[in-house]
């Protein structure tokens, strides 16, 4: 039997580094989610003192991660500085690694968007996606001023669970996911960077998107469901969003539904009478419904055209797609006991928009048993949610606030740290 650990003894000093290391991290997240703020509304945000609060401005300035962007007026007293974060303080690049395409973005501190490399190609090789993803890469960091490289701090990276599963539902008849099997991308595109590398599954990443340029800047606790050729999902908690045990959290597309009534719909190959969620709602499925009807897809851009043309068919897949969605969200509404739910995806905005009407229509019918219905929201992102995401990961993990067992822990070290709060 092994001998119990004695607990470890933190010292006063190293102590107060981490509180006020905390503190700052804490200052860029209510900063971020505010746009603006003067050092008073900081110091009510986070319960600290004007003067600890002056501090740790004192600090981010010097660092350059934030700025004064003015005064305030048309308030009594001394007009007040208003503080921001400076878009010069980090950067950050992403890249998001689909089934059919993927996207490098740069963004700067404060989640914009500065450079963008997209690469259409429909289930690419590992060694495909490798090239494209590092030859998007060096183009992007190449147009990076040389002032302003020391300050790329980090690369995230967004993919589909498992890229080599799935492949009857998502149609990919040539067998090309195979080649996916036991290929480690995170692995190969570390030994290929001089930067840290971050990894999250794209349904993740796309709710780091929706937290920081979304409903998460009001919102702590929500799911993300993103649409794309697939569908996937992320949740927040306490304004942080989870990775789960082994990476899966937020993943709904595997999640039993009855089987669809379209003409589309088909049995499952292990003889199931059940069907799965990313069966009856994912872009896949909306595909091959409108194929059973007659219409062929070539390029993504002609679903704008096809909505608009065939209206009827195209409100039978919402309909279906929105019945196969109602209860594993209320389920999961009910159970995580979230603000929110907000839809969003890779596909044209006008179909969203319908299938949200729809489900909105579908929850306000249940019997609620005294409990509102979840309220659903659109999502702010869009096609760029997971790449966005992916970009953010590095800037989230560096600068900003801790999960809430950290935040517990150090609310528990500042009553024993003087000068703090």
């Amino acid at each position: 039997m092994s001998k119990p650990q004695q607990p470890s003894v933190t010292r006063q000093g190293s102590n107060s580094t981490a509180v006020r290391h905390f503190n700052e991290r804490r200052v860029l997240t209510v900063l971020r989610r505010l746009g603006e703020a003067s050092k008073a509304d900081l110091a009510r945000h986070l319960n600290l003192t004007q003067n600890s609060v002056g501090q740790i401005i004192q600090a981010l300035e010097q660092e350059g991660l934030v700025a004064s962007t003015g005064r305030r007026m048309g308030q009594r007293g001394q007009p007040a500085t208003l503080l921001h974060l400076d878009p010069h303080g980090a950067c950050a690049l992403g890249i998001k690694l689909g089934r059919r395409s993927i996207d490098i973005l740069l963004v700067d501190f404060t989640g914009c968007v500065l450079k963008s490399r997209r690469y259409e190609c429909l289930f690419p090789s590992p060694e495909e996606a490798l090239a494209l993803a590092r030859r998007g890469m060096r183009e992007i960091r190449r147009a990076i001023p040389v002032a302003q490289r020391k300050r790329l701090i980090g690369v995230g990276l967004a993919l589909p669970l498992n890229m080599e599963s799935w492949s009857e539902e998502l149609e990919d008849s040539d067998g090309r996911s195979a080649a996916w099997r036991g290929y480690d991308m995170a692995e190969h595109l570390r030994a290929a960077l001089d930067l840290p590398l971050l990894v999250e599954n794209d349904g993740t990443a796309a709710a780091v998107a929706e937290m920081f340029h979304g409903h998460g800047r009001e919102l702590d606790d929500f799911i993300l469901v993103y649409i794309n050729s697939s569908i996937g999902g992320g949740i927040v908690l306490d304004g942080d969003y989870r990775h789960g045990s082994n990476g899966y959290a937020g993943d709904i597309g595997l999640i039993p539904v009855p089987p669809s009534g379209l003409a589309h719909s088909r049995g499952r190959a292990d003889g199931s009478s059940n069907s799965i969620l990313l069966d009856r709602a994912s872009g896949t499925s909306f595909i091959r419904h409108l194929r059973a009807n007659g219409i062929e897809i070539v390029r993504a851009i002609d679903l704008h055209g096809i909505i608009r043309a065939h209206d009827d068919i195209v409100s039978e897949w919402v309909q279906d797609c929105a019945e196969a969605l109602v209860m594993p969200l209320l389920s999961m509404a009910r159970l995580l006991d979230i603000q929110a739910i907000i839809l969003d995806g890779n596909m044209p905005r006008v179909l969203i928009e319908s299938l949200l009407d729809r489900l909105r229509s579908l929850l306000s019918r249940i019997d609620s048993a005294g409990r509102p219905a979840p309220e659903l929201r659109l999502g702010n992102s869009g096609n760029h949610a997971a790449a966005l995401g992916a970009a953010l990961l590095p800037l989230h993990s560096q600068h900003a606030q801790a999960s809430v067992a950290a935040t517990t822990l150090h609310r528990i070290h500042d009553t024993e740290a003087p000068g703090v709060n």
